[in-house]
């Protein structure tokens, strides 16, 4: 693959009908949990990217066998104890925060000392709101800076705890999750409101879990060191990746796309809200729940009238990684659109917000900040006819496909380096650009 591509035209109008890759949360927590089961386990439709594949190293390393079939990939665990970890391993979470985050969760028993390591982008990300809990359970965790590499060795006389996740971070919450099936006793976590896949596999695989839901947030109780069953799983597309080609549709000329079976989870689907109370059109059909997930197909047409908004911060963690393809929105939005407190982006692969209003303003789109709060100041005929050079975002999948969509229906020559950062999500992103039309050099 090049390391940089060149977008010299704006895509012509099409009218079909795609799927886009598995969801990555749902596929990276199906092999861990497949990897802590009593038995065999059969996932279908996984995501074969770069940060499912490196999960897949890792529980291999783990002392894991799995075997890949034409339709599926088939696991062989030995339940809650079942790793057999040899001295001196080193997991490779790659780019890939969940990986990193859930398996210190389940290494808190670990009989060996085990050392996480990521890329150059994940190493610089802030661990400590995932290590100090690990800690409360009586895992002896290391670390420089409070960033990788991270040195673990569990214990082998565990507890439960009582955690606050005050930051509406799934990651942290799943592997506080994930650490309390170790621990004896009953764990319990009150949860600022975010994805709960974690959970709802908890539900589907039996194991005692209690949840909650209020307001603003959560309280779960998880029963410890209860063993669960192998199971087969169906994983659904991915609503982040999803969130690319409902742009790339809304900004197009007389366009029109349905995405078959995506993952609409409530807590994914901020992104969903958000565009349709900018005037987006957006329907569900086909609507179904398959183990607790919903499931449907998603159509999408042009519009030529998207209004600003003044973004409800309640929306923000349903929507955290979707944010850039809607700053793209607001930035053609009749007025000034509004989103607060969006620390948060700035953890991400790359420091997103940051990011984001230096591309925004690069297209001369006015951006006000004061802290984590923004203003974009839209243009309804914005029609880009400069030259545009990206680069040096480090390697963040979403800011290269933040920006393809913008070349694609905004206007002027784009030259965007880093190609190969949409492996980390989105391995056929590349592939579904050219069913629709897009030319892509």
């Amino acid at each position: 693959m090049k390391s940089r591509i060149l977008i010299k035209d704006k895509i012509k109008s099409f009218n079909k009908k795609i799927a886009v890759t598995s969801d990555k949360s749902i596929s990276i927590r199906s092999v861990l949990l497949a990897s802590q089961a009593i038995g065999v386990s059969k996932i279908f439709n996984l995501l074969e990217s770069e940060d499912v594949l490196n999960t897949l190293k890792c529980i291999k390393k783990l002392g894991i066998n799995y075997k890949k079939f034409n339709s599926h990939y088939k696991f062989y665990g030995f339940g809650l104890k079942g790793y057999n970890t040899k001295k001196n391993i080193v997991l490779d979470a790659g780019n890939s925060g969940t990986l990193a985050r859930l398996i210190l969760g389940i290494l808190v028993d670990s009989e060996k000392s085990i050392k996480i390591v990521g890329d150059k982008s994940l190493s610089k990300r802030d661990f400590s709101r995932i290590t100090e809990p690990l800690k409360m359970f009586g895992a002896n965790i290391l670390s420089k800076k409070r960033k990788l590499p991270v040195l673990i060795s569990g214990s082998t006389f565990l507890r439960p705890i009582i955690y606050e996740e005050k930051l509406g971070s799934a990651q942290c919450k799943s592997a506080v999750m994930l650490a309390a099936l170790k621990a004896p006793g009953i764990t319990k976590i009150k949860a600022k409101k975010s994805r709960n896949h974690t959970e709802i596999f908890f539900k589907n695989l039996n194991i005692p879990i209690k949840v909650i839901n209020k307001k603003k947030y959560d309280l779960i109780e998880i029963e410890g060191e209860s063993n669960f069953n192998g199971f087969n799983y169906t994983v659904p597309g991915d609503i982040s990746s999803c969130s690319f080609f409902l742009v790339l549709t809304i900004l197009s000329k007389d366009s029109r796309l349905t995405i078959k079976n995506v993952n609409i989870n409530s807590t994914r689907t901020g992104v969903i809200k958000i565009l349709k109370k900018m005037n987006a059109k957006i329907l569900y059909k086909n609507k179904k729940y398959y183990k607790g997930e919903a499931v449907a197909d998603i159509y999408v047409e042009s519009s030529n009238n998207i209004k600003s908004i003044k973004c409800p911060s309640s929306l923000n963690s349903s929507a955290i990684d979707e944010f850039l393809i809607i700053f793209l929105v607001a930035a053609k939005a009749k007025g000034i659109s509004t989103f607060k407190s969006l620390g948060e982006l700035n953890m991400k692969e790359s420091p997103r917000l940051n990011i984001a209003i230096k591309i925004l303003r690069k297209i001369g789109v006015k951006v006000l900040r004061v802290e984590n709060d923004i203003k974009i100041f839209g243009q309804p005929n914005l029609n880009l006819k400069g030259n545009y050079e990206i680069k040096n975002f480090r390697k963040d999948h979403r800011v290269f496909m933040m920006t393809s969509i913008a070349g694609l229906t905004l206007g002027g020559n784009w030259k965007i380096y880093d190609t190969d950062s949409v492996k980390t999500s989105f391995p056929t992103f590349f592939k579904i650009l050219n069913q629709l039309g897009a030319k892509v050099n």
